[in-house]
């Protein structure tokens, strides 16, 4: 016997890992779902039918099909011609574009970072967290060995693996900390003894010693620590391709990362006036 997925359940699941600001509640379901069709877009999944996107978020067909008519008629999905599925449009691109410079967080970081990548060789990064994953803002490549490994801005990296999701994690409320943990402990299964190892130890670091440190990428050390400003919650790291020993590099790359942070809280401060 086969269950009918229940997408008021699968939605509840999802507001639990959100950063939600306190006292606001949304109340518009039908917004709530479009959001969703729209987030089951990523890299390597450019083109999605009605199936696949009722699959990815448990919405009905039905529903879905409303869903993508109305958003493809407001100009954030185009239909391909060929196979008659969905792809995000170019309006979708432009919202990113007026959120990076619209933020003055980043207004600030970015010069900054940029500075201390050319200074240093080294890659420095800004993200914020999304739900179960982090979102890089700035990204700034300044590999001193030959790496095929890319990030850009909106890139996505998992949060348990990751030194900036790991430093997030450590600096997040305890009822946010603990759905994100709740859920990784689901999803990851089999590995989650040995990550859940991994995030406690990283979580500790952040305490004692203002960052935390992973190698989730072959030969890629990166070291990062949480920048909060105004509430709201970043993380900002700094990372370098080498073959040298994991804790050599950590020690050299910690204190330039925390230069880096105090100096870029600074500016902020002077900025506003704080």
């Amino acid at each position: 016997m086969t269950t009918t997925p229940d997408p008021d359940r699968r939605l509840a699941r999802m507001k639990a890992l959100r950063d939600d600001k306190p006292g606001i509640s949304p109340v518009n379901r039908s917004l709530e779902r479009g959001i969703e069709l729209l987030r089951s877009f990523r890299p390597g999944s450019e083109l999605l039918g009605n199936a696949e996107l009722a699959e990815r978020t448990g919405l009905s067909r039905s529903t879905v099909s409303r869903l993508t008519q109305t958003l493809v008629g407001g100009g954030l999905l185009q239909i391909d011609p060929r196979s008659r599925a969905f792809r995000l449009a170019p309006a979708v691109l432009s919202f990113a574009h007026a959120m990076r410079t619209g933020s003055f967080v980043l207004s600030i970081a970015a010069p900054l970072m940029r500075q201390a990548a050319e200074e240093n060789k080294i890659n420095v990064g800004l993200a914020a967290p999304d739900r179960d994953e982090m979102v890089y803002l700035e990204s700034i490549r300044y590999n001193r060995r030959p790496s095929l490994r890319s990030v850009v801005s909106g890139q996505r990296v998992p949060m348990e693996l990751t030194s900036l999701g790991r430093a997030h994690l450590a600096n997040a409320t305890e009822a946010k900390r603990k759905a994100l943990l709740a859920h990784f402990r689901q999803t990851r299964g089999a590995q989650w003894r040995a990550l859940e190892a991994e995030i406690s130890m990283a979580m500790t670091s952040v305490a004692d010693r203002g960052f935390c440190a992973a190698s989730w990428q072959p030969e890629v050390v990166a070291v990062a620590t949480p920048l909060v400003f105004q509430g709201s919650q970043y993380a900002l790291n700094v990372s370098l391709s080498s073959a040298e020993p994991f804790d050599e590099v950590v020690a050299e790359l910690a204190p330039k990362l925390l230069a880096l942070k105090k100096s870029i809280l600074h500016a902020l401060e002077v900025a506003t006036g704080d």
